[in-house]
């Protein structure tokens, strides 16, 4: 059964990318939960809510993998990289490795790391589109040394929209080399199994492609480094225990007051978006997998440019393809961006990347092919 979605029926909503879009039962099951917490809060938060969370997390890592004792929520996969920033052992000279690729935010966080405490940052060029998945693992395996401490990779990137051979670099670098996967578009576009994947860290979002509520992500942690991670906000749980939590789960579970509604509708998101499609998940991936590489091949068709990265292995629901134009310097969102969304209400983004500007779209349940042809109509207008 198709869900139902709270988008405006005017817009053409090609960037699910960016935040997810929430369908109208998880935000019912989202109000259950808060009226549940507003009819006797004390109550709720002393008794109802950790069982409730249990629930939840046990949900979750059947739907991704990894281990329950190990896995804990957290806002979004931002919070869990700066979680595992902030927990780790760095000293001066010491390396973090990343990619020219990655997400601008946890970039971001890793250079604030470093200069913290005089280490620093390796960036590792890949260029768009590469030749080859083993030039991603080359051009990382070259850059690790004796100094690295940590290798912060993208599973999907945001402005390129490839998906990273995250299995070759784990397997080529773990344990000596800790990874941390940057998994925040990957759950529900991707099938996951984070235990098999093996990484020392991995942080995903849930209100992308999973399609929960905002504020549900989850960082998942391997055994041999629960006891090293603490989160960036320490509460009741640095000295008290919880029965049958543990000791990561005690930090993570209760950071304070806040809103738990979003990571207690993540069953029902997932049950939400597994029923979108016949063939459950699997069927959900694959639709949007096809009508991602549809919409590219629309649209570069259309503009006669540059395909990319045609190799069904790079995408997933998502496709990137350079456009005519110069970007504006020092600028993320190219100012191409509010010009589709206000003069053909059309919201995709326009990604400012390595010199050239980088058109992103998105494949979710609620598009049809009609729209990114609508969107070429857009484009021809404006560039």
């Amino acid at each position: 059964m198709t869900p139902t979605w709270m988008l405006d029926p005017d817009v053409t909503y090609l960037n699910h990318g960016s935040f997810g879009a929430t369908p109208i039962a998880v935000l019912e099951e989202q109000n259950h939960w808060r009226l549940r917490l507003e009819e006797n809060p004390v109550l709720f938060f002393d008794e109802e809510y950790h069982p409730a969370l249990d629930d939840a997390r046990t949900r979750l890592v059947d739907f991704v993998g990894g281990s329950v004792d190990t896995t804990v929520f957290v806002n979004n996969a931002t919070s869990g990289v700066n979680a595992v920033l902030a927990s780790l052992s760095l000293g001066p000279g010491d390396e973090i490795v990343v990619t020219n690729h990655e997400y601008n935010a946890c970039r971001n966080a890793a250079e604030v790391a470093a200069a913290r405490v005089g280490a620093k940052v390796l960036e590792v060029p890949i260029p768009f589109p590469p030749p080859s998945q083993s030039m991603v693992l080359e051009r990382i395996q070259m850059a690790v040394s004796a100094r690295t401490r940590l290798v912060l990779i993208d599973h999907v990137t945001s402005p390129t929209a490839l998906v990273f051979p995250v299995a070759d670099v784990v397997a080529a670098l773990e344990p000596d080399i800790p990874v941390l996967v940057d998994g925040a578009h990957a759950p529900g576009m991707l099938d996951l199994d984070i235990g098999a994947l093996g990484a020392s860290f991995y942080v995903g979002n849930l209100h992308k492609w999973v399609c929960a509520p905002k504020g549900a992500g989850f960082l998942s942690v391997a055994d041999r480094h629960a006891e090293s991670i603490v989160p960036t906000v320490i509460s009741h749980g640095w000295n008290m225990s919880a029965p049958d939590k543990t000791r990561i789960q005690d930090l993570f579970d209760w950071a304070g007051t806040d809103d738990p509604s979003a990571r207690l509708s993540v069953p029902a998101a997932i049950d939400t978006m597994g029923n979108a499609h016949p063939d459950g998940w699997e069927g959900v991936r694959s639709a949007n997998h096809t009508l991602a590489v549809e919409g590219k091949r629309i649209i570069v068709e259309a503009l006669g440019i540059d395909p990319g990265p045609e190799e069904e292995e790079w995408l997933g629901s998502m496709a990137a393809v350079v456009i005519p134009g110069k970007p504006e310097e020092g600028q993320i969102i190219d100012e191409l961006t509010p010009r589709l969304r206000h003069n053909h209400a059309i919201e995709v983004p326009v990604f400012s990347w390595g010199g050239r500007r980088l058109l992103r779209i998105s494949a979710q349940r609620y598009n049809r092919l009609d729209h990114f042809r609508r969107l070429v109509d857009a484009l021809v207008a404006e560039l």
